[in-house]
């Protein structure tokens, strides 16, 4: 014990007068020398609330918070309530029910809260006297939103579009409950595995001052410590002008957790502070040395006289008074020190006031270009294998996301009448709720509890539901016609009863995107031959196929058609074309057809000496030994790539000798750097007609692939099936589709970010740091949320994802994307089961998804990708119903085709958000598409009249807003920093106010939000 020091009265341990007279000279002396947490004199929310500081100390600013996953090792719910406490310890709402006694009884107080997810739950439940006494904490910065988004979400896994919409779902509710001082100043990801730089540039662009995270690789903290670089500017666009995605970013000293020793929740196990001078364990001594000694050691590798200590983790503060009392003493002893000459402050704060000092210290930080990716936490663990994990749950979000655009578009054009009418009342929340939970870093990262992802699955099913509802409403009312509309949500495995069964049907065909574009249709169908009607009633062309036997295979007995019908839709911009099918009698016609069909198809089963595709544009080769992929050629262009497309696995690491680490959710560690091929040759057929070539290529009894060419289409189509994958071996196994051209590469390879701007990958590279590599495959992978590619002068190779997938060049001239994973072992990362997946049968999950390859010039490949990418991303939505509908009114019109705009948007422009804000008012999102000097045609600034673009509303007023819609854009003011790659800048942060909406002006990657009131041109109401 540390008697006898400068915190104990030398006669402490002696009795009479002399230890009395001691001890009130002691508490006197707290009393002069006390400099904890004085609230600023101005008072207010935000900056104003800030604490003052000393400048001639160390001044250590003490964050209160908690991180709430929104689910994880136990659902949403159950988080919430506490429930299924023997999984782990924790419950949401008794956190806050005892954080805020807390702050109401000592105004010095601070805490921060992030999920609003769980604050929208917890506040749904509260009296109008604690709401009332919660909004003067807010008010008087005493209780702070920080990021305020849904959740807080993972960076590789997600694309732009769903992450912009969750925080706008926070940042909604918060303005709605708290106005002004509800708003986040600061972004705060202290528990998503790696950063990227999309993340901070839509930061930026929603007002952030600043963003504070928690993991980064330890190669990279270690050479940050060293040389000060823990915070710095983030430049986070090459296309924006600066500092428009400039941000500035802190690297948090432990993660997210407390400094050694000073953990004190029920959850810890580290010693109060015990200040009773007349007890044996007596530690003030002990723990003020070893926090001033904590503080000082960590100012080490920081700039400034301030540093932060996040002094909360993973669901704490359940019982607050714990950790509130530790602290108090903890201020008040630390603080007494400075009467002996410490130099060390400490106090209550939050990390927009930490943010404030940092601004203050006017100084000139350096400047980061790229991203925080891959991230590892020790030799031998890379997390990169949670870019592929639970891929059935991955496309599952990415459909989730394109049905719920569709909903908001539809929202808002039928108005109220699509939240009531003939098929039941609807709400879009329950959805975009559901997405907003799914962007989580335990969500659709797949790094979740087994039962976890069942819930995730479970509540955007509810949402879909709703929303079908809503969309049935919507159509019905833009239609003028009430129909059993049907949604068959499993066409991949060609299932759908009505198509199955009805003789005669209607097709509606929804597209979400701001210019007309063909779709295929391809329909489950028990018959030979079918009519095919237009919206105008003329015929179109279509084909009848077979189902494949790999079909089959995967849709067991949920269907049983024999056929596929094929055909292809035209669709106006933000409309519908409706379609009605008819089977044919049977008759000698039909017999004919079909018999040539048939022998076709059976021809084309033998196998070929040299197999080809072709359609208009395109040639695809494969090899007369192997039946692989060998070739591509762009016909138009007259250039042509050996590829060879093939599907390997990589076997799990168990461990070795070099390190005990395992290949699990998170981790990807294969056991050998060499992956093994499924399979040596196989085996292939055709099937080919005036719509569509196909060659159907089956690598194994769990691994089989579709190469297909549609008329009049510019690339390739992969649609590969992948599971169950067999562990009989005892072997996890990791499954690549690789991509192997003679391309003299140099290491390089660029995958998107976020689905948005290209970034340039190199083999074994760090850019700001030297990497010592450890894994040599794990260690090369990045997310890819949309599109990797390849190219050297005179060729690129593209390939599109319809999910995220971790990917690489692991050699030059090859691309690999991993499609599935099943592992034995758990990774010790706390999820705590290996990711088996059992499937819909036990026997293992099975996966089916698409690839899309593109060969064209490195100078035309963007005008390509950019439409493409979007257009698989926000694909057209597929209604179906029975003949015999009903007018919507007695005497209205059937529309069997229509836009909501007047004119169709250019290229380079996307329509990126259309959904119903409030009952007066319509958010709209318009970005140009393209980056700077990646297209000769598109690459260009853009305008737009938003005020004569619409046809189904005319807009009668508009705002301009930040990224988020929380603040209207003139009045969108960021903090200044100085930094080593320009002199501070005074410009305004953002692109120039608009005045005149008849001209909004577009440049590369630009993306503005609009909050604007409409009147619908032809308001009904249904009967």
């Amino acid at each position: 014990s540390s008697r006898g020091s400068a915190f104990t009265p030398k006669m402490a341990l002696g009795t009479g007068s002399c230890f009395v007279i001691t001890a009130l000279l002691w508490q006197l002396l707290f009393l002069v020398v006390l400099a904890g947490p004085i609230p600023s004199g101005s008072g207010g929310c935000g900056y104003q609330s800030c604490p003052v500081t000393r400048p001639e100390f160390l001044n250590v600013h003490l964050v209160p918070h908690t991180h709430n996953d929104v689910g994880w090792l136990k659902t949403v719910d159950q988080y919430f309530y506490g429930a299924r406490n023997n999984i782990q310890h924790a419950g949401v709402q008794y956190i806050l029910d005892s954080v805020i006694p807390q702050l109401l009884a000592d105004p010095a107080k601070r805490f921060i809260y992030v999920e609003i997810a769980f604050f929208y739950r917890w506040w749904n439940q509260q009296s109008e006297q604690m709401r009332k006494k919660v909004k003067q904490l807010v008010n008087e910065g005493r209780l702070e939103f920080i990021n305020g988004g849904w959740c807080m979400n993972d960076e590789a896994a997600t694309h732009y579009n769903p992450i912009i919409d969750q925080m706008t779902l926070g940042f909604q509710f918060l303005n709605d409950t708290f106005g002004e001082c509800g708003r986040p100043r600061v972004a705060w990801h202290i528990d998503p595995f790696g950063h990227s730089r999309e993340q901070a540039s839509l930061f930026a662009q929603m007002g952030f001052d600043g963003w504070f995270f928690g993991r980064i690789d330890y190669q990279d903290k270690n050479n940050r410590e060293t040389n000060k670089e823990m915070e710095q500017v983030w430049r986070a666009s090459t296309n924006l002008e600066p500092p428009r995605a400039d941000l500035f970013s802190g690297v948090l000293p432990n993660g997210y957790n407390p400094p050694d020793s000073f953990c004190w929740d029920v959850l810890c196990s580290d010693s109060p502070v015990m200040d009773d001078p007349n007890l044996e364990d007596y530690n003030v001594d002990d723990v003020v040395s070893t926090f001033i000694s904590t503080a000082q050691s960590q100012s080490k590798h920081y700039r400034t006289n301030h540093i932060i200590m996040t002094m909360g983790s993973d669901f704490q503060y359940e019982n607050a008074n714990l950790w509130y009392k530790n602290m108090d003493k903890l201020i008040k002893y630390v603080n007494a020190q400075q009467a002996n000459s410490s130099k060390v402050n400490v106090f209550y704060s939050t990390p927009s006031c930490y943010l404030q000092e940092l601004n203050k210290a006017n100084l000139s930080w350096s400047v980061k270009t790229d991203d925080f990716f891959p991230y590892a936490d020790g030799p031998h663990q890379f997390w990169t294998g949670y870019f592929t994990s639970r891929p059935a749950f991955k496309r599952y979000e990415r459909m989730s996301n394109n049905f719920l655009q569709v909903c908001n578009q539809l929202e808002v054009l039928a108005g109220p009448l699509s939240k009531q009418g003939p098929y039941g009342k609807a709400s879009s929340f329950v959805f975009r709720e559901a997405m907003g939970v799914a962007q989580h870093h335990d969500a659709v990262t797949g790094t979740e509890k087994q039962l976890v992802a069942d819930d995730y699955a479970k509540r955007l099913t509810v949402g879909w539901l709703q929303c079908q509802v809503l969309v049935s409403n919507a159509l019905s009312s833009l239609s003028g016609s009430k129909q059993n509309f049907v949604f068959c949500n499993k066409l991949n495995i060609s299932v759908c009863p009505l198509t199955e069964s009805a003789s005669t049907f209607s097709v509606q065909v929804y597209n979400p995107l701001p210019r007309r574009i063909t779709w295929n249709i391809r329909l489950p169908v028990n018959g030979t031959a079918y009519s095919v009607l237009g919206p105008n009633d003329k015929s179109v062309p279509n084909q009848v196929v077979p189902v494949s036997n790999f079909t089959k295979m995967v849709r067991e007995n949920k269907g049983y058609a024999t056929s596929e019908l094929l055909f292809q839709a035209t669709i106006p911009a933000v409309g519908f074309s409706t379609y009605t099918v008819t089977k044919e009698a049977a008759g000698k016609m039909v017999h004919q057809r079909r018999s040539k069909w048939v022998q076709q198809y059976n021809q084309q089963m033998e196998k070929s000496k040299h197999l080809t595709i072709t359609n208009e544009h395109v040639e695809v080769s494969f090899s007369p030994d192997t039946g692989l992929l060998k070739m591509i050629r762009n016909l138009d262009k007259g250039i042509s790539l050996n590829v060879i497309q093939n599907f390997l696995w990589y076997n799990a690491s168990v461990g070795n000798s070099e390190s005990s680490q395992v290949s699990g959710a998170y981790i990807f560690r294969p056991d050998s750097n060499k992956p093994f091929p499924v399979s040596s040759s196989l085996e292939t057929y055709t099937v080919q007609n005036d719509l569509v070539q196909e060659v159907y290529q089956n690598f194994s009894s769990w691994c089989s692939q579709v190469v297909r060419l549609y008329k009049g289409q510019r690339f390739v189509e992969l649609e590969w099936t992948v599971g169950p994958v067999p562990i009989e071996d005892n072997w996890g196994k990791e499954i690549i589709s690789r991509f192997d051209t003679p391309l003299k590469t140099s290491g390089i390879f660029y995958t998107d970010s976020n689905g948005r701007e290209i970034l340039q990958r190199r083999r074994d590279y760090r850019p700001t740091w030297k990497l010592e590599q450890t894994e040599p495959v794990a260690g090369n992978y990045y997310p890819v949320n949309s599109r990797i590619f390849i190219k050297d002068n005179n060729v690129q190779l593209t390939v599109l994802t319809d999910r995220s997938q971790g990917g690489s060049s692991i050699t030059d001239g090859s691309l690999e994307l991993m499609v599935h994973r099943r592992l034995l072992h758990d990774d010790a990362r706390g999820v705590g089961e290996p990711l088996f997946e059992p499937g819909d049968n036990n026997k293992g999950l099975i996966v089916r998804g698409k690839h899309i390859l593109y060969l064209d010039t490195p100078e035309s490949s963007a005008d390509f990708h950019r439409p493409q990418a979007q257009q698989e991303f926000i694909a057209p939505q597929i209604i179906l119903s029975a003949t015999g509908s009903k007018p919507y009114l007695e005497k209205g019109n059937i529309i069997k085709e229509f836009s909501a705009l007047k004119h169709e948007l250019p290229v380079n422009v996307h329509l990126l958000t259309l959904a119903q804000w409030d009952d007066q008012s319509v958010l709209i999102r318009l970005e140009n598409q393209f980056e700077q000097k990646e297209s000769s045609n598109y690459s260009q600034p853009v305008t737009v009249n938003l005020l004569d673009l619409f046809s189904a509303f005319t807009i009668t007023s508009v705002q301009e807003m930040s990224l988020g819609s929380n603040q209207l854009k003139e009045k969108m003011s960021r903090m200044k920093w100085r930094n080593s790659a320009e002199s501070p800048s005074g410009k305004q942060v953002g692109s120039s106010i608009t005045r005149d909406f008849a001209k909004v002006l577009l440049n590369p990657m630009e993306i503005r939000t609009f909050l604007v009131s409409i009147k619908h041109n032809n308001p009904a109401s249904w009967e």
